[in-house]
């Protein structure tokens, strides 16, 4: 088990009772984006800055305040098809898991990055 797998684990707990205990939608998203694998949280946080998201996705990162994000930005960071297959394994609507992820990916990025920076 790699050292991002062992941290989800870690803070997969305080994450889904933070979303009423939808730890389904925060399984399939680690499992889809990647999240345990080497190199699956720097993806993510590039994919955002190339959609023209960086302050929002690096307030997550830094130890400061995070920025929100909206249902619509996750769907133009992550692309429909990410949401309508995470919508599809969950059995909600992709507007009810895009609203869900925009509550989930704040938290989730800045409980992986405690110090502030990405995991090497």
């Amino acid at each position: 088990m790699g050292f991002l797998d062992s941290l989800i684990k870690k803070v997969a707990p305080s994450i889904g009772n933070a979303l009423g205990g939808n730890s389904d939608l925060l399984n399939n998203l680690t499992r889809h984006l990647n999240l345990g694998e080497a190199g699956g949280l720097a993806n993510l946080v590039n994919t955002f800055q190339k959609k023209g998201l960086g302050d929002i996705v690096n307030s997550w990162v830094s130890t400061g305040k995070n920025l929100p994000i909206s249902p619509d930005q996750i769907q133009k960071a992550l692309g429909s098809d990410t949401i309508k297959n995470l919508a599809g394994k969950l059995r909600l609507s992709n507007t009810d898991a895009a609203s869900q992820l925009s509550s989930l990916l704040p938290t989730l990025v800045d409980k992986l990055t405690p110090n502030g920076r990405l995991p090497k």
